[in-house]
Order: structure tokens, then C-alpha cells, then sequence
């Protein structure tokens, strides 16, 4: 496996999110993302699944939680994927090209969606805590928002990337426990990332179907 065709695969991956970022990430572009984000949770509001809200809420009862679950969101669920792609290649392990190529569909195949139909997070709507910050600290702080699309809610690339890691990790778990646990892996990703106010209920089981079909389309 050379290092370089996998690095020049990593880069090409994200040159391409960034170029759809730099389309998007606009007045224009923003205006359109809020608008969409009103059109989700009024789509699940008449479909009674507009959770969000009171999983927050819930959330930020419990003294500390909120810090932990932010830590999940911005750090945990990213550099388990990466971190477990990077062991499969250290160790020479034969299934690494496979699950590479699931992570890869995962992450490029939400870049139509975000081009076409850019979602901005539940945080930004009035019924929601941002407990990340606001425009001048965490997630929206201008120097972040050059390397990352903050209007690309709808699908969920955390549910995407927690579905392709989750199950490939409870395939090469030794023991029951370990499958049953990684195969619940991508429940918690959707409770930390609805609680945090990053995504609506619709965003994630779309990114729970992307990843699975990653997954099927690359087994």
C-alpha cells in the first residue's frame, strides 16, 4: 500500500468538500441554509419526530454532560475513524483498502447534497442552545469556518462516518459484548450530535443510510 496514492486519496477527498464549502459558504448560500433548516424542522414537526429540542433540554439538565458531549462532537467521533484507518494501515491489515473506500464513499457522497441542498445546524434556529459558542468562539469562529462547512447539516457526515466505523469495528470484535457495543456505537454518535443542536433527526438517518450504502457499495 503506498503512502502516497492513500495521503493524495485523503487530500483529493477533502479538496473537493472545500470547493463545494467555497460555493456555498456565501450570503446567499447562508440565507438558503437557514431557510432549509426551517424546512426540515417544520417537515418533522407535521411528522411528529422533532426530538431535538427536548433531548437538549434533557441534555443540559445533567451538571458537566454538555462539556462531554461537545468534546464527542468536535473531537471523538472524527478521530475514532481516522485514528482506526490509520491502525488497519500501520499494521499492514488486508481490510484496510476496503474500509478506506467505505469512509471515502461516506465523506464524498454527501457533497452533492451539501452543493444542492445546504442545511444549516438546529443551533442556529431560536428553539435551540448553541453549546458549542457563538460567532466569535467555537464551532463559528471565522478561522474554523475556512476548513470545515458549517451549512452542511443534511446528511449527518458524523452518522455516516459512526455507521462505516461502528460496523466494521463489531466485525473484528473477539467477543459478543464488543460486537453488541460497536454495532450501538452510531446510537450514541445520533444522541451527541441531536443534544449538541448539530443536527435534526432527518439529518442523521440520512447520514446513517450514506453510510450503510458506503458500506454495501464497497463491501
Amino acid at each position: 500500500m503506498s503512502a502516497r496514492r492513500e495521503v493524495a486519496i485523503g487530500l483529493g477527498s477533502y479538496a473537493l468538500y472545500l470547493a463545494v464549502r467555497r460555493t456555498v459558504w456565501t450570503d446567499r448560500g447562508r440565507a438558503r441554509a437557514l431557510a432549509n433548516a426551517r424546512r426540515v424542522a417544520d417537515v418533522e414537526h407535521r411528522l411528529g419526530v422533532d426530538v431535538e429540542a427536548a433531548v437538549q433540554r434533557r441534555a443540559l439538565r445533567v451538571p458537566g454532560l454538555v462539556y462531554g458531549l461537545n468534546a464527542g462532537y468536535a473531537a471523538g467521533n472524527v478521530a475514532l475513524s481516522v485514528g482506526w484507518l490509520l491502525r488497519l494501515y500501520a499494521d499492514g491489515d488486508r481490510s484496510f483498502r476496503r474500509e478506506r473506500r467505505a469512509a471515502v464513499a461516506a465523506f464524498t457522497g454527501a457533497l452533492p447534497l451539501f452543493a444542492l441542498f445546504p442545511v444549516a445546524p438546529p443551533r442556529k434556529l431560536d428553539d435551540f442552545v448553541d453549546t458549542m459558542g457563538g460567532e466569535h468562539t467555537g464551532l463559528d469562529h471565522p478561522f474554523l469556518t475556512r476548513w470545515y462547512n458549517p451549512i452542511a447539516a443534511m446528511p449527518s457526515h458524523h452518522m455516516a462516518f459512526a455507521v462505516v466505523t461502528g460496523v466494521g469495528l463489531a466485525r473484528r470484535a473477539r467477543t459478543r459484548r464488543g460486537r453488541l457495543g460497536w454495532l450501538a456505537y452510531p446510537g450514541a454518535v445520533a444522541t451527541v450530535v441531536i443534544a449538541t443542536a448539530n443536527h435534526f433527526v432527518a439529518d442523521v438517518v440520512a447520514g446513517a443510510a450514506l453510510g450503510g450504502i458506503a458500506r454495501r457499495l464497497t463491501r
